[in-house]
């Protein structure tokens, strides 16, 4: 008898295999769709005050740093000195003060001072007397009662009374034109004492060859620079230059360098450059530390982002590529120079292409987790 051929043992085989390719689909989506779920998004409170800068080509500038420290303009600094002895009182100035031109700063009594105003009396007497003897030599002479001779003699003697007057008056002008014993030391022009070297009750000796007081017009400063001998070559005269300090790191002062000392310092080998800059709101402090970027402009252009875009890890340089608020990626690039905020690069980065320029690092971090 035939036996019957049975279908149940290989529906069964295709059910499972079915069933197996259905699960395995299924996990698939799920994975990818998982793997979608997890890629980053710029959240809205962050996609709101994001900033957002496009590459463009620019003029490629590079740029050297130097140290610097800031010094008084020599040329607008006056050192006070006396030119008489005495004991200084009155002094009602402290370091720091502004004092303007005319100012007392302090008032010398001094026996020398005292000595003038006796001479310009005794001056002044004299050419009373003299000219009184001239007038009546005058007329004794058109009486007939006093010669040629007389006459001239009078006229010498008023005339030496008059040169001797002007002589002691100029003396006194000199010595400060104080008539009662006292020298008083005046301000020769308005600025900051920036030295104090006496106070009052002080004995002051013109031998001693120290100066009172010092004072500087600050609304006009120098920095000097520090030049290495391998950027020499790259600084000159006439460079515009950009200073900066620790006090206002985010505020640039623009100058020229209008000096270049041609000498090494023999203790520490470095040229020194200066740089005069105007300082009308006093920002700028003698002794204060400075950075100083030389500029030097090349007939080239490069790829230029905000510098606020950088990111540095590992070794490398990186900028964020937004494409879209769920489409960042991070690009390598190389730098080439910084410059006024802006970072000339190559490679990664095309003209026209958006970068993210706040945040960089928030971001940043958040993609590679």
């Amino acid at each position: 008898m035939q036996k019957n051929f049975t279908y149940k043992p290989i529906i069964a085989k295709v059910f499972i295999l079915a069933l197996g390719s259905f699960f395995i689909f299924s996990c698939n989506n799920n994975a990818k769709k998982n793997q979608d779920d997890r890629k980053y998004v710029i959240p809205d409170s962050l996609m709101k005050k994001l900033s957002v800068d496009t590459a463009k080509k620019c003029q490629l500038v590079n740029s050297i740093t130097l140290t610097g420290q800031v010094d008084f303009n020599q040329d607008h600094v006056i050192k006070l000195y006396s030119p008489v002895s005495g004991n200084i009182s009155n002094i009602n100035v402290v370091l720091g003060d502004y004092v303007k031109q005319g100012q007392v700063l302090g008032v010398i009594k001094s026996p020398e001072m005292a000595g003038y105003s006796n001479n310009l009396i005794v001056a002044e007497t004299n050419l009373s007397a003299t000219k009184k003897q001239l007038e009546a030599t005058k007329d004794l002479f058109k009486s007939g009662l006093a010669s040629q001779l007389d006459l001239n003699t009078a006229q010498v003697n008023y005339d030496q009374a008059v040169a001797q007057l002007e002589m002691v008056n100029r003396v006194l002008k000199i010595n400060g034109g104080g008539t009662k014993g006292d020298y008083e030391v005046k301000a020769p022009i308005s600025g900051f004492l920036v030295e104090k070297l006496v106070n009052n009750n002080t004995s002051i000796r013109t031998d001693n060859g120290t100066n009172l007081f010092t004072i500087s017009d600050l609304k006009n400063v120098w920095v000097w620079a520090n030049v290495y001998e391998s950027n020499i070559p790259a600084v000159r005269m006439g460079e515009n230059v950009n200073v900066t300090t620790l006090s206002y790191p985010n505020r640039i002062f623009r100058g020229k360098i209008d000096k270049v000392m041609n000498v090494l310092d023999p203790t520490n080998k470095v040229m020194k450059v200066r740089v005069s800059l105007s300082n009308d709101d006093y920002a700028l402090k003698p002794q204060m530390f400075a950075s100083v970027t030389v500029n030097n402009p090349e007939n080239k252009e490069a790829i230029c982002v905000s510098s606020s875009a950088l990111i540095f890890d590992h070794s490398q340089y990186y900028v964020l590529a937004y494409h879209s608020r769920n489409d960042v990626r991070i690009t390598p690039v190389q730098v080439i120079s910084s410059n006024e905020g802006r970072t000339y690069i190559s490679g990664g980065v095309q003209e026209g292409d958006q970068v993210i320029a706040s945040d960089a690092v928030l971001i940043y971090d958040a993609l590679n987790n």
